[in-house]
């Protein structure tokens, strides 16, 4: 039976490892049992950072949604039952955007919500 040499396959393996290695510091970025044992633990905090970046992010437009309404004298939670109430189904990044972008229409929101809640419509400033 014939030899088999694996030089390629594995020269081909650890370019790929360096190459995912690549802006590490020290023996991490050339040494291949180094650099894949960094590069193993980098795809594990990757992987686990993509979920976690979805909760930071709705954690965010929910902090500038309570500060939002805050300023139309209702809480973050009375706001969120409001909208349901009221049959308005738009989610907290949207929301978050019109606090940001859009004042006026952000207020006709809040407006909205209001009435759906009974409380008394704010006078026009």
């Amino acid at each position: 039976m014939a030899r088999v040499k694996r030089g390629v396959t594995s020269h081909a393996k650890h370019k790929k490892t360096f190459k995912a290695a690549k802006g590490f510091y020290g023996r991490r970025k050339n040494t291949i049992r180094a650099a894949k044992a960094a590069v193993d633990r980098s795809m594990q905090y990757a992987y686990r950072d993509r979920k976690n970046k979805k909760r930071s992010f709705r954690a965010l437009w929910i902090q500038r949604l309570n500060a939002a309404v805050r300023e139309h004298d209702l809480t973050y939670s009375v706001f969120i039952g409001g909208l349901a109430k009221a049959g308005i189904e738009l989610d907290r990044k949207t929301l978050s955007a019109l606090a940001i972008d859009d004042a006026a229409a952000f207020a006709a929101v809040v407006e909205t919500v209001k009435g759906a809640l009974g409380q008394p419509e704010a006078k026009a400033a």
